[in-house]
Parts: C-alpha cells; sequence; structure tokens
C-alpha cells in the first residue's frame, strides 16, 4: 500500500457520532473501531438472512423430489429408477453450465437485480414440477430449474466478496451456506407438513411439496430484490458517511485494513478482459481447490438426495412421513458446527488448514457405515458425514475468493470452482441405486475415497500458496507491485 492509498490520521472527536467527510477520512482508532462494528452488524442483519433464505430456496427446490421421491413421485409419474436418475443428471448439466455465463454478467446487470431475478425464475420451475405427468416433463422442468439455479451460488459468493473484506468471508459464507443444511432439516419438516395436504384438487401430497415451495421461492425472489444493494457505497440503511467509510474499508484505506495478515489491494475498476477469464482458468489454486470441492459436493448431494431412501431403508420408521422427520436430525446438528468452524477460520485467517481437521470427520462416517449392518450406529453415522462435509465449505468458497484479486479473475475462479464442482451432482445421482440397498455399500466407498482426494488436495493448496508467498517475499513478484490484482507482493495468499 502506498502512503496516498492509507491515511493514517490523527485522533479526532473522542464521543458520539462521526457525522463529517473528515472524520470519515481521518478517524481515529476507536473511532474506526466503532464504525466498522457498526457497518458490519447493519450488513450482516440486512444483506446476510436475505442471501441465506435465497440459498436455503436454492438448496431445498433442487432436493425436493428426494422428499417427493419416497412419497410417490416415480410411481405417479412412471419412471423406473434410471429414468429419476436421468432427470436428476440433466438438472446438473444445465446448472453448471450456466455458472460462468451468470457469474460475468453479474456487474452489469447488478447483484440487485439479478439474483433476485434468478430465485423468481426458478420458483416458478419449481412449482411447474409439481404438474408434470410423464418421464419428458420431469426432465425438461429439472433442466430448466438448473439453468435458473446455477448462478445463484457464485453470484453470493462473488456479492459477499465486494461487502467484505477478506478476513471477514469464512464466516459470513458460514452463515448463509448453514442455509443448505437447514434447507436438509426444513425440507423434512415441510414435507411431512405439505404431504398432508394431498391428495386435494386431484394432486397427490407430493405435487403440493413442489408446488408450495415454489411459490415460496418467488415471494423470497420479490423479497431480495426490495432489500438487496448493489453495493455498500449504495446501501440505503447506511448513513452518507457509513458509505464513505465502507468504501475506505473495502480499498484497504483503513488502519485494520491497510495492516495486519491480509495487506489487500484495491481492485482496480476494471473493464473485461479475456485476458482475466484466461488467468483465472489457468490458476492452479483453483483447480484444487474445485476438484477437492468436487469430491465434499458428491457427498453432499448424494446426502441431500438419496437421505430420506437411506433412513427408509435402515427400517428406524414405520412410515415415509415419519422418515422426513428423522431426516432432520443430521442437518440440525452439522448447522451450528458449520458456523464455529468458520467462526475459528476467521478468528485465525486460515482456510485449508481447518479443512484438514473438519473432512476427516466425514471420512470416519462414511468408513464406518459403509460396513455397519446394524441400524442405529449407521444413524449416527449420517450425523458425522454430514458435519465434516458441511463445515468444510465455507472455507472452501471463501479460500478461492480470498485468493483471486481482480473483479473478473475472481468472478472467473468462482464461477469455475462452482461449474467444477457441482459435477459432483453427476456423481451423487448414479452411486445411489435402490438395488444397492439398504446397505448401500458401494455409494459409501465411493464417496470415502473421493474425501480422502479432498483431503489430499486441500494439503496440496495450503503448500502451493506457502510457496506463492514465499516468492513474493523472496522479490520474485516484484514486477507486478501496484498491479491492483493478486500477482502484487503486498497480496498475501491465506493458507
Amino acid at each position: 500500500m502506498s502512503s496516498s492509498q492509507s491515511p493514517m490520521p490523527e485522533r479526532l472527536k473522542p464521543e458520539g457520532e462521526i457525522t463529517t467527510h473528515d472524520a470519515v477520512e481521518h478517524p481515529s482508532p476507536e473511532d474506526e473501531a466503532r464504525f466498522t462494528r457498526r457497518i458490519l452488524f447493519k450488513t450482516d442483519t440486512r444483506i446476510l438472512p436475505v442471501l441465506a433464505l435465497l440459498f436455503l430456496c436454492s438448496f431445498l427446490d433442487r432436493t425436493n423430489v428426494g422428499n417427493a421421491r419416497i412419497l410417490g413421485l416415480e410411481r405417479d409419474l412412471h419412471l423406473t429408477n434410471q429414468q429419476y436418475n436421468q432427470g436428476l443428471a440433466v438438472f446438473y448439466a444445465t446448472y453448471i453450465a450456466s455458472e460462468l455465463p451468470s457469474n460475468l454478467l453479474l456487474k452489469h446487470l447488478t447483484p440487485t437485480l439479478w439474483l433476485p431475478l434468478l430465485t423468481a425464475a426458478w420458483g416458478v420451475v419449481t412449482m411447474s414440477l409439481g404438474f408434470v405427468r410423464g418421464f419428458a416433463g420431469f426432465v425438461g422442468v429439472r433442466a430448466l430449474l438448473g439453468l435458473a439455479e446455477g448462478g445463484l451460488l457464485p453470484g453470493i459468493v462473488l456479492y459477499l466478496s465486494g461487502l467484505y473484506t477478506r478476513g471477514e468471508m469464512a464466516l459470513r459464507v458460514g452463515v448463509f451456506y448453514t442455509a443448505a443444511s437447514l434447507s436438509g432439516a426444513f425440507g423434512g419438516l415441510l414435507a411431512r407438513g405439505l404431504s398432508a395436504i394431498g391428495p386435494r384438487a386431484g394432486l397427490e401430497g407430493w405435487r403440493w411439496i413442489l408446488i408450495i415451495e415454489g411459490l415460496m421461492t418467488v415471494v423470497a425472489g420479490a423479497l431480495a430484490w426490495m432489500v438487496l444493494p448493489a453495493s455498500l457505497g449504495t446501501a440505503s440503511f447506511l448513513s452518507k458517511e457509513e458509505r464513505e467509510f465502507a468504501v475506505l474499508r473495502l480499498q484497504g484505506r483503513t488502519r485494520a485494513t491497510a495492516s495486519g495478515r491480509f495487506n489487500p489491494v484495491i481492485e482496480l475498476d476494471e473493464t473485461f478482459k479475456w485476458s482475466e477469464v484466461r488467468r483465472g482458468i489457468l490458476n492452479l489454486q483453483v483447480w484444487l481447490t474445485s476438484t477437492a470441492y468436487f469430491a465434499i459436493l458428491s457427498g453432499l448431494y448424494s446426502f441431500g438426495l438419496f437421505l430420506p431412501t437411506i433412513i427408509n431403508d435402515m427400517h428406524l420408521t414405520s412410515n415415509p412421513n415419519e422418515t422426513q422427520l428423522w431426516s432432520v436430525i443430521p442437518y440440525a446438528i452439522a448447522t451450528p458446527i458449520t458456523v464455529a468452524v468458520a467462526l475459528l477460520s476467521d478468528r485465525l485467517q486460515l482456510r485449508g488448514i481447518p479443512i484438514l481437521f473438519t473432512l476427516p470427520v466425514s471420512v470416519a462416517g462414511y468408513a464406518a457405515i459403509a460396513n455397519l449392518a446394524a441400524a442405529p450406529p449407521r444413524f449416527a453415522m449420517t450425523c458425522l458425514m454430514a458435519a465434516g462435509m458441511y463445515a468444510s465449505v465455507p472455507c472452501v468458497l471463501a479460500w478461492n475468493a480470498n485468493n483471486s484479486a481482480g473483479h473478473y479473475k475472481r468472478a472467473t475462479t468462482a464461477a469455475l470452482q462452482l461449474a467444477v464442482a457441482n459435477c459432483g451432482g453427476f456423481v451423487a445421482t448414479f452411486v445411489y441405486p435402490s438395488s444397492d440397498g439398504p446397505l448401500y455399500h458401494k455409494g459409501h466407498t465411493i464417496v470415502l475415497g473421493l474425501l480422502v482426494y479432498a483431503w489430499f488436495a486441500i494439503l496440496a493448496n495450503v503448500l502451493w500458496c506457502a510457496k506463492i508467498n514465499r516468492d513474493k517475499e523472496a522479490g520474485k513478484y516484484a514486477q507486478y507491485e501496484g498491479s491492483g490484482d493478486d500477482r502484487d507482493p503486498a497480496f498475501k495468499m491465506i493458507l
């Protein structure tokens, strides 16, 4: 940071509100800390709940077919097990294809418009799924659902990276990502309640699950459109002075962001360049994290899609409605653990290293469940599986965003990471065929192997980031000083 970018001012008024432009440019350490707390509190309480709601709807609408399946979806649509899996696979194909184009559009259309528009679109599509009558309709609607949903998660990660500094990302990603684990718990409860509606108006109970959940998603999209700001510089919930100070924080022009471990550089107001897209695609870090995330998502998606079936085959319950309630428990356990790990990640200012401790929890769960026959211990292992996988995700998502600077490079790496990772959906749809029940030894073993690979990929990325930092200290990146992106020697990679 140059001195012109990082003014270190003298003390101002010790009490009360900071209300002048000079106070924003030259706050005391006490005033700066108070301003920071106020901005973070307002941003956390106004934006994160909305993003969590959108992500909850997204995860709910992609996995609710798992709940609908055990209530008669396959039977009523006359689907074979293979056709059901083909419908799931088509969803992931269109989901993956839409991620990068969506992220490159985000800056021009603004998150305020684009994210709510995507949400409303897939809500309408989910409602339509409640009216399909055969295989063709099932596949077609699932394809449209993937196309609409694909841009949400990479868009949210990119959006958050423009609202928070690098050291604040993991907790915020963790908070909104808990919506994924909550969606499993909430989805089971909601499916149990909504299935009681049907058959009514000529529609079976599982159809009402899809129709009402889709309608809820449309409402969530409308709410997001009314609430989300395009940036903190235009946020109506901040005062004029708070908006000015928020921009300075994100530019690294305050004490807390100009010093310390992260040394963020100012991201230039860049125009689109294909060279930045190429720089993102050829980045080794994104391939290590994306393939690790692919392995984790293979487990997460198979878990979300087939947990009700797996529990049903354990014969812990007397009917499918009770199975929906039992499926809540693993998600409920994973939620607080996910937030705690994300908080620890931010406190330690580490990303990959915490994952090296969370993934073995899931590995142990899959290793045990693949070789246990008794139902109670197998169910206990599903709780370990969920806790380890969900707790790893905020760190891996924040890690990639933290170590990419330059808007279009970060947009590319965020979308590429998720495009590769979401190929785990293809794995998820085919590794748990009903013919393997009730033990599903093959599926559990495949996910176990993938999670072991993820652990080694995360370790390799930690070592690679440490090497880049050593090279920067040795002057090997001196030519990029002042570049305003992650090649700048002042930009330290987070381990």
